[in-house]
């Protein structure tokens, strides 16, 4: 039953249970996974509905919002929004917040984690020692990371966190961006030439339309027969069919990747690959950084409705 003295919360994703007791003791919460909707019953309460609560992955599009005329917020829980419309929210004078910097250390960490697993074919080794085969022979020969080449893709703030990771290994580090930063790093004006000119191609992009399929054929086979992706931005960063041909043919060595197009679904053909890691969209999956993460999601809404201002708005 909606109290009149508690804000209305739409919840429509999946969120880790502490953001959900956050939010069910402070809020009247209407949760869409766990209770879904008719049309009838939504409309019903949408006059009511002020606050949204989403992940990364949610779609939160114009014509979604436009169904709840007292719309005031919508809280993402996760660095990335583009799911979320936000030129449509800003239009209507909805704040739109997510969760940055909390989770800067675990993305970067999972970048070389990927990076190190994929090089080093840690996955296959351990299947290796554990199956018996090693008393058959010994292990394949795999590939140095340490004073190898690193390109990254977004020098934001994990983009940075994982270069000052990368030069603990002399690694030598280059990077494409939206503009040059103030660092003592190469800058490259052009992806295709950064692949072409880096051993290790760390994506850490915003997704959304403007890096929609960034890494392409074109940038696959500059990279080349040497070369690694890695991939903790976002799935829409890659274009998943190039990648999967170009593991297939040996066009690059191989790709670490935590994130995919279609999440939860794998395409068969890059599961089956042996010259892949994957990892189930976790990088900042540590109780630590979900938990921050929880927190500053439920402390956006409180602020908003508390009449402060919201701490972590989308960049605009």
């Amino acid at each position: 039953m909606t109290s009149p003295n508690r804000p209305v919360v739409l919840i429509v994703a999946r969120l880790p249970q502490h953001l959900l007791d956050l939010l069910l003791q402070n809020f009247t919460c209407h949760n869409l996974i766990l209770d879904p909707l008719t049309d009838e019953a939504l409309a019903a309460i949408a006059p009511q509905v002020r606050g949204i609560a989403a992940n990364g992955e949610a779609k939160v599009g114009r014509e979604f919002m436009a169904r709840f005329p007292a719309l005031e917020i919508v809280s993402v829980f996760g660095v990335g929004y583009d799911g979320v419309d936000v030129p449509a929210a800003r239009e209507r004078g909805i704040h739109v917040t997510h969760t940055p910097d909390v989770l800067t250390e675990d993305v970067a960490d999972m970048a070389i984690a990927l990076m190190l697993a994929v090089a080093r074919n840690v996955v296959r080794a351990d299947r290796f020692a554990r199956s018996g085969e090693w008393k058959k022979g010994p292990f394949p020969f795999t590939t140095k990371v340490s004073g190898a080449r690193l390109g990254i893709v977004g020098l934001g703030r994990i983009g940075q966190a994982i270069a000052q990771r990368a030069a603990a290994f002399d690694m030598q580090i280059a990077y494409h961006n939206r503009s040059r930063k103030d660092v003592p790093y190469t800058y490259v004006e052009d992806i295709v030439s950064l692949a072409r000119e880096v051993d290790f191609l760390v994506m850490i992009t915003p997704g959304g339309a403007g890096t929609r399929a960034l890494v392409n054929a074109e940038v696959l086979e500059a990279l080349g027969p040497k070369g690694f992706l890695i991939n903790v931005a976002r799935g829409s960063v890659v274009d998943e069919k190039a990648l999967i041909a170009a593991l297939q043919a040996g066009t690059i060595a191989g790709a670490g990747l935590d994130v995919f197009e279609n999440e939860p679904n794998i395409p068969a053909e890059l599961a089956a690959l042996e010259n892949v890691v994957l990892t189930p969209h976790m990088a900042s999956g540590t109780l630590v950084t979900r938990t921050a993460m929880a927190e500053l999601a439920f402390t956006n809404l409180q602020a908003h409705f508390s009449g402060k201002p919201v701490v972590t708005p989308v960049p605009d």
